[in-house]
Formats: structure tokens, C-alpha cells, sequence
């Protein structure tokens, strides 16, 4: 069985890679523009489900907002070494299981992926990491098509998928026909609250993962 896995929220809490990349740009803005106090403010919209204008607001309170800060603001995030760590049942799984066994697929902007992908040391578990952005426009899922790069010439009953986020992780694998797929649900992932497709098997941590998918 070759089991594809997701990165954000089933290997590490990407909460903790927000945390990171707020602290990051904390000290950017705090040395060339004198901000105090950005990754409490920003950390207070984040708590509250503010997303994808959080930088925005934060200049905006301050009169602050133009848009060249802003993409400044998104390139550190972007681009900083971020301080993330596996979960225990995440790094014991990948632990007891072969290298050749393992797969992974992941959206997001490939500086900042890759930046995971290297503070986790996640190339010591997995030989073939698939990152959607590289592939160029349209790749991301919940597209099939990188699904079926990784199957490659494996039979789509000997794959499995096993990722958090119900809205685009597992319809591409459904496409394909591959082993019922995974959904670890955990607490503190950003899609917690979304249901489990009825499709999908729903476990907490790896420990629970089903006898089908493992090796």
C-alpha cells in the first residue's frame, strides 16, 4: 500500500506555522517601521477567524495601509524558516513505516511549503514529496491530476490518501478510485469543524489507523 500523505494539519499543527510566520513578520515590522505589538494584534484577528486580511487590518488600525508593506509583510511570511514540529503520533507513524512506502501531496506556495518540508526534515520519512504549486497553475487540489502523478503505475486500489481538510482533500482521490481515504480530524486543525465525508474514514491520530492502509 502506498500511503499519500497531506502536510498542513496531519503532520504538524499549522497553527503553530501561523504562530511562526507572525512572529516573523513581528520582528520585520518592529525594526524597519517601528510597529510594537504586531503579532499580538495579529494573533487576536487570527483567534477570531479573520483570514486572508489579517496583515490589512493590522496596518489599518494603524493607518499604516499601503500596499507595498503588505506584500513586503507576505514575502516574510512567506519566506521564513518556520519553527513547526511534528506531532508525536506523526513522527512515530512515519518512524515505523518504509520510506518507499510513503508519499506526499501538498498545496500552498512553494516557498513556503518547502520551508515546512526542511524544518520538518520530512526527506529523512518520505522519498517522493509533491508539491502542487511547483507543477505550475491548476495542479492544486483538489485536481486529480497530482493524485495521479504520485500513483504513477500502481494499481488506484493500492493507494491511500490520508489529509484534514474535507472542502479539497479527498475528491481527487475518489476520482481515481483509490483506497478509502483518511481524514484525520484533529483538535486545533484549521478545518476541524468541517464533517467527514461519508467516504472517508475519520481518525484522530495515526495511532487509529485503520488495519486496510497499513503496512
Amino acid at each position: 500500500m502506498l500511503i499519500v500523505l497531506d502536510m498542513d494539519d496531519t503532520l504538524y499543527l499549522e497553527m503553530d506555522y501561523v504562530r511562526s510566520g507572525f512572529r516573523a513578520v513581528d520582528r520585520w515590522v518592529h525594526k524597519e517601521l517601528g510597529i510594537k505589538h504586531f503579532f499580538e494584534d495579529a494573533w487576536g484577528f487570527f483567534e477570531k477567524g479573520e483570514r486572508g486580511t489579517i496583515f490589512n487590518r493590522v496596518l489599518e488600525s494603524r493607518d499604516l495601509l499601503k500596499q507595498k508593506i503588505v506584500l513586503q509583510m507576505v514575502e516574510i511570511y512567506r519566506s521564513h524558516d518556520p519553527d513547526i514540529h511534528f506531532l508525536p503520533d506523526a513522527e512515530a507513524f512515519l518512524q515505523r513505516t518504509e520510506k518507499n512506502n510513503l508519499a506526499l501531496i501538498t498545496d500552498g506556495p512553494s516557498i513556503s511549503q518547502w520551508a515546512k518540508i526542511r524544518a520538518l526534515k520530512l526527506d529523512r520519512y518520505i522519498k517522493n514529496i509533491l508539491v502542487t504549486d511547483d507543477l505550475g497553475p491548476g495542479w492544486n487540489k483538489p485536481n486529480p491530476a497530482a493524485f495521479r502523478k504520485i500513483q504513477g503505475d500502481l494499481n488506484s486500489e493500492s493507494c491511500c490518501y490520508v489529509a484534514d481538510n474535507p472542502q479539497k482533500d479527498f475528491s481527487g482521490p475518489l476520482v481515481l478510485g483509490w483506497n478509502r481515504s483518511v481524514r484525520i480530524r484533529r483538535v486545533g486543525s484549521l478545518h476541524f469543524d468541517i464533517p467527514t465525508p461519508e467516504a472517508c474514514v475519520e481518525i484522530e491520530s495515526f495511532d487509529e489507523l485503520p488495519d486496510s492502509v497499513k503496512m
